[in-house]
């Protein structure tokens, strides 16, 4: 296999070939992994593997694949595949392109940290506490779906650790890749809820075993917690712009704001059609990423699913919902109009709408606000 260097350290290496990404430790470290074969803590490590196991939908003769092998005759082809000891090898899997890793690197007095993660998101996003979709007895799992969309991450700490900041510091990781997801306002597939990760995240957490200083804290309360969290934040960040084209600017759209309340391009096109003439709608579908994307519109879809999140969660009373909703669905029909002194006006009209699901709220809101933007001109 032809192999590329991405990332060269004193204590590492990190090599790309095909579909595999290796860290090669140079000293024993210490690594605490979720890997099938050799995970939890060990120090017996000297291959850290991620790899594209499979294709994001309907790779059913991969899968067939890995279920005949089982972990360890899995583990044991990747680490073939790759060249490396299977016995010596921590291993992490995914759909994700590894040409799509990202790697971040942040450096603190003496102590380096680095982040290499790989990211999706599109069919397996999560928020801790959502319903799942399969249990585990002691026959093994029942109703396990097809699955795309995984975060793995690749946390190589420059220093050594006592135990408990190594442990601490997947808890730190574990935040800042949920603080990129929270800043993507990347939504749960399985809830209205935001995403804090998805239902088979990996990761593996290596630290050198010998050094001048042992540190005993990876809390997001010392510098290198910070680091810790950020490198993770970053470079999950990144992995998800080249994976799912999820850049900042884009989720400021109407239907990402409120997608987690059932809405697509599709369906609110269609909503909103019920409210304008032939000649209005035709000009709206011709400019409609020009409409959904208009970033004073976002900002009211945005405000509006914030509302729906507070009082589902309790925040606000139910009793304010219909007024609450109408107000925001009132502010982008006027900043789509671009005529914010008719915000009263507009809030009348539809306070009816109010009573309706969001998505009608929405589609009544943008047709409004579309109909009358060139009607005085």
């Amino acid at each position: 296999m032809r192999w590329e260097t991405v990332a060269q350290q004193p204590l590492f290496e990190l090599r790309r070939g095909g579909r595999f990404l290796v860290a090669e430790l140079h000293v024993p470290h210490r690594v605490l992994s979720t890997s099938s074969c050799n995970g939890g803590q060990t120090t017996a490590a000297r291959f850290l593997i991620n790899h594209q196991s499979c294709e994001g939908s309907g790779h059913q003769d991969r899968f067939r694949v890995m279920s005949e092998d089982g972990s360890t005759g899995y583990h044991e082809r990747v680490c073939t595949e790759a060249d490396v000891p299977p016995a010596e090898t921590v291993m992490m899997g995914t759909a994700a392109n590894m040409n799509y890793a990202s790697v971040v690197t942040e450096v603190e007095g003496d102590a380096t940290v680095t982040a290499v993660v790989t990211a999706g998101v599109e069919s397996n996003a999560t928020c801790a506490g959502d319903p799942a979709r399969s249990r585990e007895t002691g026959a093994g799992f029942e109703r396990i779906p097809e699955y795309a969309g995984t975060i793995n991450t690749l946390l190589l700490i420059g220093v050594p650790l006592t135990d408990s900041a190594l442990a601490r510091a997947v808890v730190t990781m574990t935040e800042g890749k949920s603080a990129a997801l929270q800043r993507l306002v990347v939504p749960s597939r399985q809830s209205p809820d935001l995403a804090t990760g998805t239902g088979t995240d990996q990761y593996c957490v290596a630290a050198p075993l010998e050094g001048p200083t042992v540190l005993t804290s990876t809390s997001s309360h010392v510098k290198l917690g910070e680091i810790v969290g950020r490198a993770t934040r970053d470079a999950t960040l990144e992995a998800l712009r080249w994976q799912n084209g999820l850049e900042a600017s884009y989720t400021r759209g109407v239907v990402h704001a409120l997608g987690r309340y059932g809405f697509t391009e599709a369906s609110l096109l269609a909503a909103v059609r019920e409210h304008l003439n032939d000649q209005d709608f035709l000009l709206f579908q011709k400019n409609q990423k020009a409409v959904l994307y208009e970033p004073l519109v976002g900002a009211a879809a945005h405000a509006l699913a914030a509302v729906l999140d507070r009082v589902r969660h309790g925040s606000l009373p139910a009793s304010v919902e219909r007024d609450a909703c109408a107000q925001q669905a009132a502010l982008l029909a006027a900043n789509l109009a671009a005529q914010p002194m008719r915000w009263a006006e507009f809030h009348a009209r539809l306070l009816e709408a109010a009573w309706q699901e969001p998505q009608a709220l929405i589609a009544a809101a943008l047709a409004l606000g579309w109909s009358e933007k060139w009607r005085s001109s």
